[in-house]
């Protein structure tokens, strides 16, 4: 085997700082968005104090800032957009009513319409939105039939991986696969191109997560099935040799370490009065609070009173008069992308007095975190963050129609506003226009969004929300080191060793290699750095063993989204491991042979569609 001469010193400094920017973006400490910052401002320092020459002049470092208005990143957050309306306005809610009532008819046969219809639904729109729309319908299903969750979660999180890869504006890595190789001289590729070897292989995924996956997922226990109540409401009354007699009600939450919640004080039989940290506290005074039983027996120890059950004022709480918690839910919620809250504490947001809940435990990224509600109050939320909370069923009910969280466990589904049906004609549109080759995916994202803001489908706040920090600094990231690489010949570099190592294998073999090479990359790095630098690379392979770059492209693609194998490869699956309470290795488990079966047809049927032997 030949090896081919090193590169120039640009390029090696490219591929230096592409296996550092791979490194970075793996990094859980780090934020995504300070990495690709980081990457971008090391690429335009470092070509502007070392400035590249080349046959047609001098390469200048600020074209690094070009992806900043790259068609492909303003298609990314059109679509990011218009999605959140799709969202906002509860279009999707049929679908789910429909799903919901197939489930008592044959669970079987509605698992696989399910995964079918995430998969379509995918290929069109958003995935993070369709998984949002079935976590609650499965995990409803799962506690009225028995049906594990974890057999149930994974699979559809995976479909819509699958529907994803099938169409241009499946993915954001698609239209970044797409752009790149546009700007390297091939022809535009259509919604709807690879459409076929994509489906014939979801065809055969679909049918793996369906008949196969679920029996190969250990059953996870989850918390909302034990529906138990754990908070009760009680009057906690006042004695005469209480230390707090005459004391501020701050006073009282002092004594107790600020733990107890006080959520009104009933005086003189009958009258309520609001739960001022100043109010004195007089002798029968009856404090309202909730919480657990041993929070609340506690309480009593410590201010010397006597706890009543909240519907029994008459007999103190006792063995033969126990505490009372009737029409409570235990309930799952999430804290969705784009929330507001996301950043910030359930102290800080005054969560249990906003929203009449209390919170149980707090679950990331699959593990449970035993605390104390207090300390729950004090960690910063994060996005995809499970919390386990309990309160009347009202409250519960209030919280299902908020924008910020996502209840798990929900009985009803997403709100269906009267401007639903024309949110989704105008993402039917989006799609419409650039399939039919009217309008380029970029222009019919960005009217579609701008028109689902006028229409009032949603506001600016909404559409702002929708705008993900990460994703669009990743993009222009990516899209400056596959510029580098191409600029400098990195890329051919990288294309010529690929070959130098496969020898004399078929041009068959170099593509699945190359496709296994960008789903083993895809897992461990983010899917588009390694879609935009895959790309540049796949058409170098081609030029050099003198075949056509489609299938090479393709393969790029195709593997750049074979995110099954780890939990941080995709955020949806991030939010599938909290909801269905996964491990790292459920993920190995099932993602690894989906990711082969993947792989294996895709290598088949690739080559064969495009006539490559």
């Amino acid at each position: 085997m030949m090896l081919p001469p090193p590169p120039n010193v640009h390029a090696l400094a490219v591929l230096m700082l592409t296996v550092a920017a791979l490194i970075l973006f793996t990094r859980d400490k780090i934020p995504l968005e300070t990495s690709s910052l980081v990457v971008l401002a090391l690429l335009t320092v470092g070509f502007e104090i070392f400035p590249f020459h080349t046959e047609s002049g001098t390469f200048h470092a600020v074209e690094f800032f070009h992806g900043f208005g790259h068609e492909a990143l303003i298609a990314v957050c059109a679509l990011m957009i218009a999605g959140q309306g799709i969202v906002r306005t509860g279009a999707l809610e049929p679908v789910g009513r429909a799903m919901a009532k197939l489930w008592k008819v044959s669970p079987g046969a509605t698992f696989l319409i399910t995964l079918v219809l995430s998969g379509l639904l995918s290929a069109f729109i958003n995935n993070v939105p369709v998984v949002v729309l079935f976590l609650p319908i499965l995990i409803t299903v799962s506690v009225r039939t028995g049906i594990s969750a974890s057999s149930l979660l994974m699979p559809m999180g995976f479909a819509t991986l699958l529907g994803g890869s099938s169409t241009t504006i499946g993915t954001s890595t698609n239209l970044l696969v797409i752009a790149v190789a546009a700007e390297m001289g091939l022809e535009r590729m259509d919604m709807f191109d690879f459409a076929l070897p994509a489906a014939i292989a979801g065809g055969i995924g679909i049918a793996y997560l369906w008949l196969i996956a679920p029996w190969i997922i250990p059953a996870r226990d989850q918390p909302l099935v034990d529906l138990s109540p754990r908070v009760f409401s009680a009057h906690l009354a006042i004695l005469p040799e209480s230390p707090v007699v005459g004391k501020t009600l701050a006073k009282a939450r002092e004594l107790t370490d600020g733990v107890m919640k006080v959520s009104g004080i009933e005086r003189d039989n009958g009258k309520f009065m609001m739960p001022f940290p100043e109010l004195l506290l007089h002798e029968g005074d009856h404090l309202v609070i909730r919480d657990t039983p041993a929070r609340l027996k506690e309480f009593e120890k410590t201010l010397k009173g006597t706890l009543y059950s909240e519907d029994s004022e008459d007999s103190p709480v006792d063995d033969e008069h126990p505490l009372k918690a009737e029409d409570q839910q235990v309930a799952e919620i999430v804290v969705v992308e784009g929330s507001r809250f996301h950043g910030r504490t359930l102290a800080g947001l005054r969560f249990a007095e906003r929203y009449g809940l209390i919170s149980l435990a707090l679950h990331r990224s699959g593990k449970e975190l035993e605390r104390h509600h207090t300390e729950i109050g004090d960690i910063s939320l994060m996005s995809g963050d499970v919390l386990l909370v309990q309160g009347p069923r009202e409250e519960i009910a209030k919280m299902k129609k908020t924008e910020e969280f996502l209840v798990l466990d929900a009985t009803t589904d997403v709100p269906f506003t009267s401007r639903a049906p024309l949110a989704m004609g105008l993402m039917m549109a989006i799609v419409g226009f650039s399939a039919f080759g009217i309008l380029p995916i970029a222009i019919s994202a960005l009217c579609g969004a701008l028109l689902m803001i006028l229409s009032g489908c949603m506001g600016w706040r909404d559409a702002t929300s929708a705008l993900s920090a990460p994703v669009i600094l990743i993009v222009v990231a990516s899209l400056a080191l596959g510029t580098a690489l191409l600029k400098t010949g990195g890329a051919e570099y990288l294309a010529t060793l690929f070959v130098a190592v496969a020898g004399d294998a078929s041009p068959v073999m170099v593509i699945s290699g190359l496709m296994l090479l960008m789903g083993i990359l895809t897992n461990i790095v983010s899917n588009n750095a390694a879609a935009v630098i895959g790309t540049p690379v796949a058409i170098s392979i081609a030029a050099q063993i003198g075949q056509p770059p489609e299938p090479y492209v393709l393969a790029v693609l195709f593997g750049a989204n074979m995110s099954y194998a780890t939990p941080m490869a995709y955020k949806t699956n991030l939010l599938i491991m909290n909801a269905g309470h996964y491990t790292f290795s459920d993920f190995l488990r099932v993602g690894v042979p989906l990711l082969l079966i993947m792989w294996l047809s895709l290598s088949f049927i690739l080559p064969m569609i495009y006539g490559i032997t």
